[in-house]
């Protein structure tokens, strides 16, 4: 039988030197695999593994945090000593004779003033030490190694047989960009041999679909020190694989009802203070000042959308009431988080807002779900739902959370479709529904979001008129698709390495003509396909035929057509499907109405 190595006692996790009689008897045991709770119980201990082994090899090191993160872990600490990529074995290798030791993980604790004197010479516990706001402190120790936390643990670190360090990097102390850089190593941890490999392939195959890689070598977009950082260019490929996404979704969204508006991109604070977005969400909001007035750049479109249903009278036959925007937003990223398109400063959201009655909440939340579900299935996305709930910082009553909390649940429970809990995940107005999808490789993305919100209507003193000729307070439901097309873009990149299905690539047809006398034909195709809104390049550059083949495919274009004597002479088609693999000599005909098909073969 496995181990167990913690238990869950409600909706946290202990480890088996923190749990109480009560706690072994009556919680959840978690048994040493890989499970999500047991990797985090896995990864966390080492974490702490490898600041032991870095503490042996360089003595004068000091630690900061060492947390589970998505992706594995990691742990800040500094060194007098320059630590690079090469040096991750060596702290492997030492990492692997102290598992082999099998030093028991024990805890005890202490008070707060007993920690400060205990670290008193080093100055990062002391800042961790200054962020804990109860008077005792718990403290790991394995060995002669040992760290302020909070845990959960493994038992010893014989468990710890599966870990690799993946990378290194620099990281400001506490994310702030104005303090000291620290080095951050990352890694990862299983309880089974073949669970890492199959994590590693995974990482190896990540690092060729890399989609700054991929969007260099395709021509899609960049980015500009001098412009700034964070700050998308897009380039003519990238500009039409984006205005195809633009196109499929915007005709969808009328198909259903929404109506396309748009806000202003400067609103002036008074209206962020209202929202509550001022207090709650300003360390990312730009703000400016014109004619001594303060004016926030927005961070989201809900306060324009707000304000167009507030220019008319309502009445409760117009609902619900859609209203959707791509709407460009700005939110100040700090640099260190920064990521090609999956982390910006200026992105666009696929964003809507639905005006509805209470009792309409449950039927617009089920169609937008299956919006959301008809969109990722073009993709070829697996996803799950996630219900976040109310966080730390919020507005509005308890009383409001739990009708909008549970209203989305009922809508899910109803409707037979599964979902896990967040706890404290919900944005600060109101919980959420996140759509987490699931890539051909196995990864998963964060990228939708169905918000129900009474809390901005609430403020903004939204009304409509009801049957019995009263004003009323509608609801207001946030909701993302996509989330930003700079993301998915981003996404969909590394989910097709490139190889973007017909309807959607960049380019979708070359057509290479053999020699100079072929060039009219070409043409005069190439004029076709246009006027079916097909994106064409004619490949007649001075090279040979191969290299221009080649070309096409280093390109990832889905069609090379190859035009000869013959395919003049009798107006046929020399095609090599790129992503069917095939080759084929067909009419001009059969050609053009091959193509219509695979354009209407994606309905949205």
């Amino acid at each position: 039988m496995k181990d167990i190595i913690a238990f869950k006692f409600g909706n946290q996790l202990i480890d088996t030197q923190s749990a109480t009689d009560e706690i072994s008897k009556n919680g959840e045991a978690i048994f040493f695999d890989n499970s999500p709770e047991a990797l985090e119980v896995i990864r966390h201990s080492a974490a702490h593994l490898m600041a032991q082994a870095i503490k042996e090899l360089y003595p004068d090191a000091k630690f900061f945090v060492g947390p589970v993160v998505e992706e594995g872990f990691y742990y800040d600490f500094k060194t007098s000593t320059k630590i690079g990529e090469e040096d991750l074995k060596a702290i492997e290798k030492k990492m692997a004779q102290l598992a082999k030791k099998g030093y028991s993980i024990e805890k005890y604790t202490i008070s707060k003033d007993e920690a400060v004197s205990k670290f008193s010479g080093d100055e990062l516990k002391q800042l961790v030490l200054s962020n804990i706001p109860s008077d005792e402190v718990s403290i790991y120790r394995q060995g002669e190694f040992e760290d302020l936390c909070r845990g959960p643990h493994l038992p010893n670190t014989k468990y710890l047989k599966f870990v690799k360090l993946t990378k290194i990097a620099g990281a400001y102390l506490g994310g702030d960009e104005n303090s000291e850089m620290l080095t951050r190593i990352y890694g990862v941890a299983f309880a089974t041999k073949e669970a890492l490999k199959e994590h590693l392939h995974m990482l190896e195959e990540a690092e060729k679909r890399d989609h700054r890689k991929i969007g260099n070598q395709m021509g899609l977009f960049f980015f500009d020190d001098k412009v700034g950082a964070g700050l998308p260019i897009w380039l003519p490929a990238g500009g039409r694989l984006r205005a195809k996404l633009e196109s499929y979704l915007f005709k969808a969204h009328r198909k259903r009802g929404y109506q396309p508006v748009r806000g202003p991109e400067l609103l002036k604070s008074d209206l962020w203070k209202l929202s509550g977005h001022y207090q709650n969400y300003g360390e990312n909001i730009y703000f400016t000042s014109i004619d001594e007035q303060e004016y926030g750049i927005k961070p989201m479109n809900c306060l324009g959308h707000i304000k167009i249903f507030q220019h008319s009278l309502h009445s409760y036959r117009d609902l619900p009431l859609k209203f959707f925007e791509y709407g460009v937003v700005h939110r100040h990223e700090k640099s260190g988080v920064l990521h090609g398109l999956f982390r910006v400063r200026e992105f666009t959201q696929d964003d809507a807002h639905i005006f509805c009655r209470e009792d309409q909440i449950k039927s617009e939340v089920i169609e937008v779900l299956n919006f959301v579900d008809t969109i990722m299935k073009i993709f070829d996305f697996e996803y799950s739902l996630e219900i976040s709930t109310r966080p730390e910082k919020y507005i509005g009553s308890d009383e409001i959370w739990e009708t909008a909390t549970q209203s989305l649940k009922e809508a899910l429970l109803e409707n037979g479709i599964q979902f896990d809990i967040d706890e404290g995940g919900g944005a600060f107005y109101g919980p959420k529904i996140d759509i987490k999808i699931r890539d051909s490789i196995g990864r998963k993305w964060q990228c939708g979001t169905i918000q129900v919100d009474f809390n901005l209507p609430e403020r903004f003193d939204i009304t409509y008129i009801d049957e019995e000729n009263k004003r009323v307070r509608p609801v207001m439901i946030h909701r993302a698709i996509l989330g930003s097309f700079e993301r998915f873009i981003g996404i969909l990149t590394e989910h097709y390495a490139g190889e973007f299905p017909f309807f959607l690539a960049p380019t979708q047809i070359v057509i290479i003509p053999i020699k100079e006398g072929h060039q009219p034909y070409a043409q005069e195709l190439a004029k076709k396909l246009v006027d079916m809104e097909v994106d064409v390049e004619i490949y007649d550059q001075n090279e040979s035929l191969n290299k221009r083949i080649r070309t096409a495919e280093k390109s990832r274009v889905p069609m090379i057509v190859v035009l000869g004597d013959r395919e003049v002479e009798n107006r046929t088609i020399a095609l090599r499907d790129r992503r069917e693999r095939t080759k084929s000599n067909i009419t001009e005909k059969e050609f053009l109405e091959l193509i219509k098909e695979k354009l209407d073969e994606v309905e949205f």
